[in-house]
């Protein structure tokens, strides 16, 4: 009986340590980078992420076919649009932007593939606890995500896409917070979010930010 008991109990702490679905602090920022399979695009940028107004700003460097290119953008998902900036020239271009904000979380649809250490569990301050989980795009194909077990920090999402095979998204040097919110708003030089944007222009989405370079 007393065997019971104890098995009993290891399984009730089991299943109360098991990983949560889990969504990342509202506002953050840091580093990333983006690269694909077939080697067509390679990208490093800042970003800002507000979850509660559903806006990111994103500062890139990169090569996409060989070209190098930088570029400054802020998307507003609630206003379904998207500015790209040029500070040092004060000059603005306003897109549509299509798509749905998709905050930084694991989806509840997602399944557990286990808890890892990245870097040494040999002793204290070599690693970093983390846990990943899989799922399935909308659209088709299959994503993995992998956050920190304290805090829900993203570390890295890797996804499919059909023009470039598998993406991975790489998350550095995050913080918790924005030291500069204003960063989060369009500079004065940008057209209203009122001002229609030219009916010939193609809405843009969160990958052609990185994928559509010239």
């Amino acid at each position: 009986m007393r065997l019971v008991v104890v098995l009993a109990s290891l399984l009730v702490c089991c299943l109360a340590n098991k990983p949560r679905h889990c969504s990342s602090p509202p506002l953050l920022s840091g580093a990333l980078t983006v690269s694909t399979q077939n080697e067509k695009l390679w990208a490093y940028a800042k970003y800002l992420y507000d979850a509660m107004g559903h806006r990111i700003r994103l500062f890139e460097m990169g090569k996409y076919n060989n070209q190098s290119f930088t570029i400054d953008v802020l998307l507003l998902y609630r206003e379904g649009v998207m500015y790209e900036i040029n500070d040092k020239a004060k000059t603005c271009e306003k897109k549509p932007l299509k798509v749905d904000f998709q905050p930084l979380k694991i989806p509840d649809e997602a399944s557990f593939i286990g808890q890892f250490v990245i870097g040494s569990s040999s002793g204290p301050g070599e690693g970093l606890l983390v846990n990943s989980w899989q799922g399935d795009i909308p659209k088709g194909g299959k994503y993995f995500a992998t956050v920190t077990e304290f805090g829900c920090i993203p570390v890295s999402v890797l996804y499919q896409t059909k023009q470039f095979g598998w993406a991975v998204t790489s998350y550095l040097d995050n913080l918790i917070g924005i030291s500069n919110p204003n960063l989060l708003n369009p500079p004065s030089f940008c057209p209203a979010l009122e001002a229609e944007v030219d009916s010939g222009e193609e809405p843009v989405d969160f990958l052609n930010v990185f994928f559509a370079k010239p």
